[in-house]
């Protein structure tokens, strides 16, 4: 059994960074999904693939994974870079396209 430890991503819809200061560990499939035939509904018997744990650091979180005996990786969040736009740049001369309504 093999556990992932990661920092979620800001959510797409939103500008905050709500939820984004913890750590997760999820762990992954041990087996494949089953398809039911009668309703088509996906189902799985690995009962941890339901259980995800979050961690205020990535310590406490490797600490957990050590103390319980699971192996684990680590992913490294990805900082976004900021880009700087100020609300008159859309009227400036040297657009690329011109701004029109």
């Amino acid at each position: 059994m093999t556990a992932r430890i990661y920092q979620p991503a800001r959510n797409a819809m939103q500008s905050g960074r709500g939820k984004t200061k913890h750590w997760v560990l999820v762990f992954e499939p041990a087996s494949a999904r089953d398809i039911d035939p009668l309703m088509g509904y996906t189902s799985s018997g690995d009962m941890n693939s339901q259980v995800k744990l979050t961690f205020d650091t990535l310590e406490q979180a490797e600490a957990y994974a050590k103390r319980v005996g699971v192996d684990y990786q680590v992913q490294k969040p990805h900082k976004p870079t900021e880009k700087k736009v100020a609300y008159s740049d859309n009227f400036r001369a040297d657009r690329r396209l011109p701004w029109t309504h």
